[in-house]
């Protein structure tokens, strides 16, 4: 089973940047990976894709703002993540996309506040 550790979250302002990073233990180099984000009270919804080759998709919420990318040596995918707003506050998982496949990971807490 492949474990999943996400990482960089934290508090940051409107308009800051924030990088995460999603550490897989084993390979998942053969699927297409999403970050997905949760907010209080709120459904988990996907918010960005990366292909296998590398083709990118975003939710129309962060489009323009965030960018996925992966490093399938490394085994980890990441979410750069600027001009945040309040309503990106959330805790963002990592997993297969658009259906995951491995246990979810803890996650790790943006919060976007002035």
């Amino acid at each position: 089973q492949v474990q999943l550790v996400e990482s960089g979250g934290g508090l940051v302002r409107p308009g800051g940047s924030l990088r995460l990073s999603c550490a897989a233990s084993r390979s998942f180099s053969v699927y297409t990976m999403g970050w997905y984000r949760q907010a209080p009270g709120k459904q988990r919804e996907l918010v960005a894709t990366i292909t296998l080759p590398g083709s990118t998709n975003y939710a129309d919420s962060v489009k323009g703002r965030f960018t996925i990318s992966r490093d399938n040596a490394k085994k980890t995918v990441y979410l750069q993540m600027n001009s945040v707003k309040p309503e990106d506050t959330a805790v963002y998982y990592c997993n297969t996309a658009p259906s995951f496949i491995y246990s979810w990971g803890q996650g790790t807490q943006v919060t976007v506040s002035s």
